[in-house]
């Protein structure tokens, strides 16, 4: 099977509405746009029957175009692989993907851009394409960087906005970071296996490297380094909040289904190598718990509705690498596609309501909207209930996996903080649903008269992402044994934890971290619908935890100073002093010489005969001499 037309169909429709996007019709522009995504959506489901008619442990599908790179030993192919771990992440992006191409035609309806905005939405999904369908590291860092190209396309669409400008740019440059940690650990990985290939490294991979060894370590961790860069975990997380400034539909794509959950893969699809590093796995853990906690902490107090919800796509990323770092790599993969289903839900359904509003996104000015926005508040209310953990949404299945595989791995203190984000996610996100779509309204008259539902075109897919993140968490049960993780067996084991837990175990841990979520829910309900006088005498009893929280830690107010400020004054000083001084002062002097010499030789010029024969006749003496005494 032709693999490789999953990426390229996307890639075809992206060149087609780009070039020649601004003379078509509308409707042509989205019927090009929507059709490559579907047939790409449709070409992944062929595969994927495919792979399901194949032997659990024989499913795996290649798709080659021939030799890239040869030199010598070392060659890498221009190829793409379909097993399982491929087909779950491609079904996510095409699914998802598709999804939010339909909701933009009705959100995008009235940009002077249309043709652009559906043409990189296109390549976006073809580079993540790329990168989860590659069958060796060097094409899957094509789509690495392509998909960072698209995000900043994407996030400064509106680039006459100076906040979108800097916010697309901010992406990008952080990213900058992580991905030259990728760059060095592939050059490394060229010179311990001499080779790219996802096959020969994982094969040569425990020859080459000792268990526990330092190479693997730092190998790992190079890597690891690139995946907080783009799957926005602690330290490289600051572009993600910011990027909220780009079209809704963007945001939603970015966090659901591309961009941020390509760092994920690459520690998924790296399996082999973190598992040679037990204390890589370690540090992947702790750090997706402790970017969970501190994510769910500041969105408690934020009130920018898609903030919010970004600062939640960074917690639940959060729990992904907690479930990467554990050992349970079927569940962190599990949540990440349930995450897709109900984050895309719950940014599309906030696209419908700053639609509504007219722009509007501050959630302290809105309020009532359950009344006007039917399908929107009941769409939003299955997202946000299935973020926030609660049974049987699609959030309760993976979420609880991932914490039982935590706290069953003796990782106690983990399992801990988990529970704490879980009772925190839900606290923040009711938050959110009841000071917007319940209480009194806190309309103007301005956007009353502007309220209305969104069009067809933007409420099916939030009824479509609805049902999913209603039900696509059940095809995890029973955990650690559902068709979901059999069918992920053969590029993952099975998750065997060193701790004894009892089934019996498992049900009361998913109970107790129920209840927490019941709880943050309670408090939501008490604090913003009976006692709305609450929130306000809390942030005045404890002013500098509000104040802290609301300006996110001041994390990027220290980064501006402790890396931003010295950077910028190091190359101002440099370029006052280096290239004022010295590039341009030699480029000047040799200049000034040449016009000192030029005028010098012209002097020469005379114009006199006899003044240029005696010149002849002394250079010819002196020629002469020179010869007699010297040839």
């Amino acid at each position: 099977m032709m693999i490789w037309l999953i990426p390229v169909v996307p890639l075809v429709g992206s060149l087609v509405v780009g070039l020649m996007g601004r003379r078509m019709q509308r409707g042509l522009v989205t019927g090009i746009a929507c059709g490559a995504t579907s047939l790409s959506l449709l070409l992944s489901l062929m595969a994927f029957v495919r792979l399901l008619q194949m032997p659990a442990e024989g499913r795996l599908l290649r798709s080659s175009l021939g030799s890239w790179i040869a030199s010598g030993d070392f060659s890498v192919s221009f190829g793409f692989l379909f097993d399982p771990l491929s087909a779950i992440m491609a079904l996510v992006v095409c699914g998802v993907g598709l999804l939010i191409h339909i909701y933009s035609i009705g959100y995008m309806q009235e940009d002077r851009d249309y043709h652009r905005f559906f043409s990189l939405l296109n390549l976006f999904l073809a580079e993540m394409l790329v990168l989860v369908l590659a069958d060796n590291y060097l094409l899957l860092f094509v789509g690495w960087e392509g998909v960072g190209l698209c995000s900043y396309l994407l996030i400064g669409f509106w680039f006459e906005r100076p906040a979108a400008a800097s916010a697309g740019t901010k992406a990008f440059l952080v990213n900058r970071i992580g991905d030259g940690a990728v760059v060095v650990g592939l050059i490394w990985m060229i010179l311990l296996f001499g080779s790219l290939d996802f096959q020969t490294v994982f094969t040569k991979a425990p020859t080459v490297l000792a268990h526990g060894s330092v190479t693997a370590l730092l190998l790992t961790l190079l890597l690891f380094i690139g995946a907080t860069g783009k799957s926005a975990q602690l330290p490289l997380y600051v572009w993600l909040p910011d990027a909220m400034e780009g079209p809704t539909p963007v945001s939603a794509l970015i966090h659901a289904a591309t961009m941020v959950t390509a760092g994920v893969y690459l520690v998924a699809r790296s399996a082999p190598l973190f598992q040679l590093a037990p204390v890589s796995l370690e540090i992947v853990a702790w750090v997706g718990g402790l970017t969970a906690l501190y994510a769910a902490s500041i969105a408690l107090v934020q009130t920018d509705i898609k903030r919010i919800i970004a600062y939640s796509t960074i917690s639940q990323l959060g729990y992904m690498f907690l479930g990467l770092g554990v050992g349970a790599y079927a569940a962190g993969i599990f949540h990440l596609m349930t995450h897709a289903f109900f984050k895309a839900l719950l940014f599309l359904s906030a696209g419908s309501v700053i639609h509504a509003l007219a722009g509007e996104q501050d959630i302290r000015k809105m309020g009532g909207l359950r009344k006007s926005l039917r399908v929107t508040t009941g769409s939003f209310l299955v997202g946000a209930l299935a973020n926030a953990g609660i049974a049987p949404f699609a959030g309760f299945w993976s979420k609880d996996e991932i914490l039982f595989a935590a706290y069953a791995s003796g990782h106690r203190v983990l399992w801990v903080i988990g529970v704490m984000t879980a009772a925190g996610t839900a606290l923040y996100m009711f938050r959110l649903y009841f000071l917007a779509f319940e209480g009194k309204s806190r309309l103007d008259a301005h956007t009353l008269k502007h309220l209305h539902e969104a069009p067809w075109s933007m409420r099916l897919p939030l009824v479509l992402l609805a049902l999913g993140s209603a039900t696509v968490g059940f095809i995890g049960f029973p955990p650690e044994s559902g068709p979901f993780q059999r069918f992920l067996g053969s590029v993952f084991p099975v998750s065997v934890h060193e701790a004894s837990v009892e089934p019996s175990s498992g049900v009361v841990l998913a109970v107790a971290t129920l209840v927490m979520a019941l709880l943050g829910i309670g408090v939501a309900f008490w604090c913003y619908l009976r006692d709305p006088a609450r929130p306000e005498a809390l942030v005045a009893r404890y002013p500098a935890l509000h104040r802290t929280l609301f300006h996110k830690y001041w994390v990027d107010e220290l980064y501006d100073k402790a890396v931003i400020h010295p950077i910028v004054t190091s190359a101002r000083a440099i370029s006052e002093s280096f290239d004022a001084r010295i590039v341009d002062g030699s480029v000047n002097g040799i200049a000034t010489l040449a016009i000192r010499a030029g005028s010098t030789l012209r002097r020469l010029q005379t114009g006199h005969v006899p003044t240029y024969i005696l010149s002849i006749l002394v250079g010819a003496v002196a020629l002469l001499g020179y010869l007699a005494f010297y040839g």
